[in-house]
């Protein structure tokens, strides 16, 4: 049973090489995007469809704290009337674009998770993201594909198992959501610092 040492060994090696300072962009943005009252939208198909729910989930749930506000985050794969009627309706590639049109605003957060960066439904969906100038993250393997030249933070996997770019992409939700709920309350507690400051400021006028 060769292979399983084989597969644990090449998949830390892939860990090894991701880039970590994006990353930490990553939870920066969705740090201001929880002060900022922003909303977060997920997105994926297939694998990538179950880390995206699994996302939502852990970022809505677990990073809660007194004092804080909870996440706005939804996910584009989990309401399968809707997302089965544009399927139908419009097409596969509409599923994304055609939810977030109806509730997306300006500067919210649109995360697309896509082993090959290919998926036209994540790419549309992205299209569609840009037009509200919203921040777009997107989690890729592979080359990163049409996904990774397109968004403003690329999280690339480099590797052409698909086993290892999945594994890792939810290793990357558990990553960034641990990181927000040890960090939150000292985000919190700048935010009210800025906020004090800017008040004694306009208040000396």
């Amino acid at each position: 049973m060769e292979q399983i040492p084989a597969y644990i060994a090449a998949l830390q090696e892939t860990i090894n090489r991701l880039p970590v300072h994006l990353i930490a962009k990553v939870v920066k943005v969705l740090q201001d995007a929880r002060l900022g009252g922003r909303q977060v939208f997920i997105m994926g198909n297939g694998g990538s469809a179950s880390t995206a729910t699994h996302f939502v989930c852990d970022l809505a749930k677990n990073t809660r704290r007194d004092g804080l506000p909870h996440y706005r985050v939804i996910g584009l794969t989990d309401n399968m009337a809707i997302f089965s009627a544009y399927a139908n309706d419009e097409g596969y590639e509409s599923v994304f674009a055609s939810q977030l049109a109806n509730l997306i605003h300006d500067e919210d957060i649109v995360i697309g998770i896509s082993a090959s960066g290919n998926s036209p439904n994540v790419i549309r969906g992205m299209e569609e993201a840009r037009k509200h100038n919203a921040i777009t993250i997107g989690f890729t393997g592979y080359d990163g594909g049409g996904l990774g030249a397109m968004v403003d933070l690329h999280i690339h996997v480099k590797s052409d198992v698909i086993e290892h770019v999945e594994d890792i992409h939810l290793m990357l939700e558990h990553m960034i959501v641990k990181t927000i709920k040890e960090t939150g309350d000292s985000r919190m507690i700048l935010s009210e610092q800025v906020m004090k400051y800017s008040v004694g400021v306009s208040g000396d006028k």
